[in-house]
């Protein structure tokens, strides 16, 4: 049975709206996005309204709703303990500018625009880390095999004043053997031991930070470790330019 293609359509962009944003291509900003909402969402008094309104800031960072009748009303911030948080962005909002800007692609752009006007002396060495994964999915997206598309890749980034363009493979080969040798230590000596099987693992920081937030010391002694690929490269690359004596950005991707 063919499926028509306004129907098709309509099912990929329901499937596709229930996904996070970093599953999404369209915008960059793929992982801080303030229109998230949080997973565990403090209790806040709403008191009804009419109609749309707008948010006004004062210099001192407050944040003022402005109602269509033109009252106004201090709006109060949300608190979270650290113990809740499992850092999901959802309750992200325009006063955490500090954040936002060091983890989006404007401030990569801003590293690489300042390198171009300073003195080679005052550059920071941008150091870009690219996973099998990104490379898979733009390979598919184009339709180019996977040396291509880390040619051209590496090509564009380095036009845009690049340093270094690292893969990340490299690095998960030492993350596996490392994971290897762990679960045949944990495995030999799980009769003695308890809570050392089943050994869980994941390079995701968010199910690691989900695991450790939602059950706590029950689940902690059966996770992994061994650094994920991103922790190993990071370190590499850390330890490398740390003996040239360089300031350097560092982005995963």
């Amino acid at each position: 049975m063919r499926i028509p293609d306004s129907d098709r359509k309509e099912k990929q962009t329901n499937m596709a709206s229930s996904f996070s944003g970093v599953l999404q291509l369209t915008d960059l900003d793929d992982y801080i996005g303030p229109s998230q909402e949080c997973i565990k969402p403090v209790k806040v008094e709403k008191k009804p309204g009419k109609g749309a309104a707008k948010i006004r800031i004062e210099d001192d960072g407050s944040y003022f709703q402005v109602n269509q009748e033109g009252t106004s009303q201090k709006l109060e911030k949300a608190k979270i303990t650290l113990n809740d948080c499992l850092a999901c962005s959802g309750c992200v909002t325009s006063a955490e500018t500090i954040l936002i800007t060091q983890q989006s692609h404007e401030e990569l752009c801003r590293i690489l625009r300042q390198n171009k006007t300073e003195a080679p002396s005052e550059h920071k060495l941008v150091v870009v880390s690219v996973s099998p994964q990104s490379r898979a999915s733009l390979a598919a997206r184009f339709n180019l095999s996977i040396q291509e598309t880390a040619q051209k890749l590496t090509s564009f980034l380095k036009q845009l004043g690049v340093h270094h363009v690292c893969d990340i493979t490299f690095s998960r080969n030492f993350s596996l053997l490392e994971s290897q040798r762990e679960f045949i230590q944990r495995f030999k000596s799980h009769k003695e031991e308890k809570k050392v099987l089943p050994m869980l693992a994941s390079a995701c920081p968010g199910w690691i930070c989900y695991a450790e937030k939602t059950h706590g010391s029950f689940i902690i002694p059966y996770i992994s470790s061994t650094k994920s690929p991103q922790q190993v490269m990071g370190s590499l690359v850390k330890s490398h330019f740390a003996q040239e004596k360089v300031t350097f950005y560092f982005i995963f991707s």
